[in-house]
């Protein structure tokens, strides 16, 4: 794990300046509370808020994430609002609490968009929870929302908008699907039941702290699709709320809410949440739970017994997630890792198409931007076949095959790579036996995507002209893709 995030690559040093960035954009929150007078509760919020703004906004363009950030506060006032509202009305509140659930993750329907708007509308009710909310608050909470995200924006749009020097990323479209075939369709009724689950088990341990079951449900739901991606995350989030706890036996109890090392160690949590939250989930659930530790010792009540408490809340949670993605519309790793390796590979026939008519000299043909969709599909790939390769899965058979499947996509990868680079010298040609290797790279993709036989490769020694090489080595592994992307009876693929 300590490997994972300290040894794990960061080009252009991104993980790096989000981390950064971060921590300056809600520490220009929380002073913005503070000159504007608001409360203790007042600035926890607004730094929570910003959080969110800061963390939660991923949409491929900096136009579509100014435009997502600022409607932030239109998704989160009304929840806000409601959950005050309903504070001293438990049945109905709970009732509003799942409604949030479903609707925030039948949003991610539409994209990053609907998806950080989503997360900000929960958390928001979460938050009211997390500080008991009552109406007579809130107009100093609208007040810090409403600063706190302004700060985030101005450091994020303004301040240090690194994103404006790179290229947008391609964002592969969510698998296609109607009714109960849509994936975030069935993930809206399992988390509404899983969250139903932990919410009722949730307050039979505590009146006060039940909304942390509900939480932990929610989070285990968020960036997975399949049974698969949910149990592990659970396993994950369970495994770095309990080592969070240990630490903060060690680091917030004895702080006690001291204003200037409570500061100084939230800083570093915010900067922890960020720097590992696309290596490792453990490690970020680790910096998540000990911030809410410090954000407690603020408030006067952290004590040994809330943070048991915390891991039972949070294993009850997981729980409830666990539950409803076995038994309530499951959605099984198999299907889903299917999805995401067809669309690998017609991505590869794609590339190939493209790099061998600019080639041919074909004006307007340009496969950069397929490799640059490629990279995504299979960083989607890898999300999908992580509870195969997991350590702790129980079934060696499908781990080697997966873990087969995906060194051969990188193979893929890194063939199509060296063709497109070849293919942007002006000085390269095309010539019978390029048109001939692409022509089974192709064939060889349409049959693995189609359930065919594969066609022969071609003998011979490896060629000495780069794009023939290439093309050689690029249908090498598209051969040696047929045997684990089917089972021995030739049926079944992928995910298998």
């Amino acid at each position: 794990m300590l490997k994972k995030v300290f040894v794990s690559p960061d080009p252009g040093r991104s993980r790096l300046r989000f981390a950064t960035r971060a921590v300056l954009g809600i520490g220009l929150a929380v002073v913005a509370c503070g000159l504007a007078g608001t409360s203790l509760i007042g600035a926890i919020i607004g730094g929570l808020a910003a959080l969110l703004a800061l963390f939660t906004v991923t949409d491929a363009t900096v136009r579509g994430q100014a435009v997502t950030t600022a409607l932030l506060p239109v998704a989160g006032l009304p929840v806000l609002t409601a959950a005050a509202a309903l504070h001293d009305l438990p049945v109905a509140r709970d009732l509003t609490f799942l409604a949030v659930v479903g609707a925030g993750v039948y949003a991610r329907r539409w994209g990053p968009r609907g998806h950080s708007l989503g997360v900000f509308a929960f958390m928001t009710f979460f938050i009211a929870q997390f500080l008991h909310a009552t109406t007579d608050r809130l107009p100093e909470m609208f007040a810090a929302v409403l600063l706190s995200v302004a700060a985030a924006a101005t450091v994020r749009f303004g301040l240090w908008c690194y994103e404006r020097r790179r290229p947008a990323p391609a964002v592969p479209a969510p698998p296609p699907g109607t009714g109960l075939a849509r994936i975030t369709t069935r993930q809206a009724v399992q988390a509404t039941a899983g969250a139903g689950f932990a919410l009722v088990v949730g307050q039979l341990l505590s009146g006060d702290r039940w909304y942390w079951a509900v939480g932990a449900t929610w989070w285990v739901f968020v960036n997975t699709t399949s049974r698969g991606e949910t149990l592990v995350r659970g396993f994950r989030r369970v495994l770095g709320t309990v080592v969070g706890i240990g630490l903060g036996f060690l680091i917030a109890v004895p702080v006690a809410g001291s204003p200037v090392p409570t500061a100084v160690l939230a800083a570093a949590c915010v900067f922890g949440i960020f720097y590992t939250a696309a290596v490792s989930y453990t490690w970020m659930m680790l910096c998540v739970t000990l911030l809410a530790e410090l954000l407690y010792g603020l408030l006067g009540v952290l004590s040994p017994g809330l943070l048991a408490l915390r891991i039972a809340e949070t294993g009850v949670g997981a729980l409830g997630a666990a539950l409803a993605v076995l038994f309530v519309l499951p959605v099984t790793t198999h299907a889903v890792t299917d999805v995401w390796i067809q669309r690998a590979l017609r991505c590869v026939h794609a590339c190939t198409a493209e790099a061998a008519a600019r080639l041919a000299g074909t004006e307007g043909a340009d496969p950069a931007p397929r490799v640059a969709e490629l990279e995504q599909l299979l960083g989607r790939v890898r999300l999908s076949v992580a509870p195969l390769v997991h350590p702790l899965s129980p079934m060696p058979g499908r781990k080697r095959r997966a873990r087969r499947v995906l060194g051969l996509l990188d193979d893929c990868a890194r063939e199509i790579r060296g063709l497109v680079a070849v293919a942007a010298d002006p000085e390269a040609s095309h010539d019978a036996r390029l048109a001939a290797a692409c022509w089974r790279v192709e064939a060889a993709v349409e049959a693995l995507t189609g359930g065919g036989a594969v066609p022969a490769r071609a003998g011979g020694p490896r060629a000495a002209e780069p794009a023939l090489a290439h093309l050689h080595d690029l249908e090498h592994a598209l051969a040696e893709l047929a045997a684990p992307l089917r089972s021995p009876s030739g049926s079944r693929p992928a995910g298998a």
